[in-house]
């Protein structure tokens, strides 16, 4: 264990760009994809791209080093990003602005790579509008202990940007003080692919793809414990929500409001009537 920590303090992202023969399958029909629409891919202006799952129709979970502009070393800013829902050469079953983020307080987006580094290398984005559940089912947390150590991983990445290549199969290596390893095939562009934990008919997200290595000639994978920096940054993004503008409506004299078949006076107030 101790070995592995130190590897992950002087890790830096080395894997192959290529996959190697590691069971991944690229989903490109429709058929593929059916029960994975919520996975998609974060493209970031000018900059590259990322992977995303969705948590709830308006709420894209990823890495939080995807979410800050490495000028700025801020928050990119509304409409800088794009979530494309189950991206497949060149089509999305539906896109998103990015409006709002959330990343924990601790996390510093220049500093070296490292154990604190990685356990708060989370990052939720609320979309402009929800995508229906029709469209693309949000996944679940995964809570409570890990049956067995076989997980998979649904991700883009570089040489398979064009749409998602599904790993059923991988191994969690070791998971320990706030952080876990796996042996999963990821690369540039992974960065906050949901791991999953085999629950169920469908998997429930243990963890996110943050870093990686590459250990005796087999890529590692780096992710963080979730249990309760998500519900933080839910509290985190309600707290710093724009305030609903006031919006003004006509009245008619003697009468309800303007295209209102009301008879009655009417109030207005900030957000609606």
């Amino acid at each position: 264990m101790r070995a592995l920590l130190a590897l992950l303090l002087g890790l830096c992202l080395t894997l192959p760009a290529a996959a190697q023969n590691s069971g991944l399958r690229r989903l490109t029909e429709r058929d593929d994809l059916f029960g994975w629409e919520a996975v998609g891919r974060l493209d970031i202006t000018g900059t590259g791209f990322c992977t995303g799952t969705l948590i709830a129709p308006d709420l894209v979970l990823t890495a939080a080093h995807c979410a800050f502009d490495a000028r700025t070393r801020a928050h990119y800013q509304p409409g800088e990003i794009t979530f494309r829902a189950g991206f497949r050469d060149g089509k999305s079953v539906a896109e998103r602005n990015v409006v709002q983020i959330a990343t924990p307080d601790g996390f510093i987006p220049n500093a070296a790579p490292s154990a604190d580094r990685i356990r708060a290398d989370v990052a939720l984005m609320r979309l402009a509008d929800p995508i229906p559940t029709a469209l693309a089912d949000p996944f679940a947390l995964h809570s409570g202990d890990v049956s067995g150590s076989e997980i998979s991983v649904s991700s883009y990445g570089r040489g398979r940007a064009e749409a998602i290549s599904r790993q059923r199969s991988c191994q969690l290596l070791w998971r320990q003080a706030g952080l876990m390893s796996f042996d999963c095939d990821v690369t540039f562009g992974s960065s906050g692919a949901a791991i999953l934990a085999h629950e169920g008919s469908r998997g429930r997200i243990l963890s996110l793809v943050s870093a990686g290595t590459v250990a005796e000639g087999r890529p590692i994978g780096f992710g963080m414990e979730l249990s309760g920096t998500v519900e933080t940054l839910k509290r985190q993004m309600r707290r710093d929500a724009p305030a609903p503008q006031a919006e003004i409506k006509r009245l008619k004299v003697g009468g309800g409001l303007s295209g209102s078949s009301g008879t009655g006076p009417k109030f207005v107030r900030p957000g609606g009537s």
